[in-house]
């Protein structure tokens, strides 16, 4: 099969482990070359890139925090510096806060509020701007299944994917005049690195209540992400995908 995407150069937010590691290394088997963003796990992401580098693609690794401008401004100078050019924006960095809203610190819903919904409005403006002047672009930004609904003692993380989504659809509708389409991917359960810690058996827990019968991996994630980037998607713009196994549209039935 061809590659969707050869010649292609993108950058991955929290490319280090997990979703996004499985983003970067997707988007590299399709053509691209790929930034690999970390904030603290270096080591991931040269692990990330070593991978990457040994399918033949080029690889380069951004440092910064999301939620900070300059670190930012910093990243897209550095993934330019390496790459020439971004084709290809995914934002993928998140944490999260697992508290009941009564427990939660201001400095709690700050960090991820900053890094997961103000990451991503830095991440894109910058990406945007660049991409005005070479003829458009491809940004997709990674949301959950509480765009849809609500997750107890995860509101600053419900707020900051459900801001997401909304943040997804104006952006979409301002940027396409430029020729740059944006959406959204919203996983399901996904089993990484943080979710096995979340059960004793995090696979078998959801794959119990997911219509498919399976927990997610990253590269379900990742071969959706590819398809937006695509040119099978070009003229699909604020969308939102679900890749859950059909999870958030199953209700919980009394009987």
């Amino acid at each position: 099969m061809s590659e969707l995407l050869s010649g292609k150069c993108a950058l991955v937010t929290g490319a280090s482990k997990g979703v996004g590691k499985g983003i970067a290394l997707e988007l590299a088997r399709q053509g691209c070359a790929v930034a690999v963003n970390y904030n603290s796990d270096r080591d991931g992401a040269e692990r990330t890139a070593d991978e990457i580098r040994a399918m033949g693609r080029k690889a380069a690794i951004v440092a910064g925090n999301v939620g900070d401008s300059t670190h930012v401004t910093a990243m897209f100078e550095d993934a330019l510096d390496s790459l020439g050019r971004i084709d290809i924006l995914v934002n993928n960095a998140g944490v999260q806060t697992w508290k009941a809203l009564l427990e939660l610190e201001e400095a709690e819903w700050d960090r991820v509020i900053d890094t997961n919904l103000k990451g991503c409005f830095l991440c894109t403006q910058l990406a945007a701007r660049h991409m005005r002047g070479n003829g458009g672009g491809a940004i997709v930004n990674i949301g959950s299944g509480c765009n849809k609904i609500a997750f107890p003692n995860l509101v600053d993380y419900t707020a900051s994917k459900g801001g997401i989504e909304m943040f997804t659809k104006v952006a979409a509708c301002e940027l396409g005049q430029y020729g740059i389409r944006v959406n959204c991917v919203a996983p399901g359960a996904i089993e990484i690195e943080r979710t096995k810690l979340e059960a004793g058996d995090y696979a078998g827990t959801w794959a119990g209540v997911t219509p498919l019968g399976r927990v997610g991996v990253p590269a379900d994630v990742a071969r959706a992400v590819v398809f937006f980037a695509s040119p099978l998607a070009d003229f699909v713009t604020g969308q939102t995908l679900w890749v859950d196994g059909g999870l958030f549209a199953k209700p919980h039935w009394p009987y």
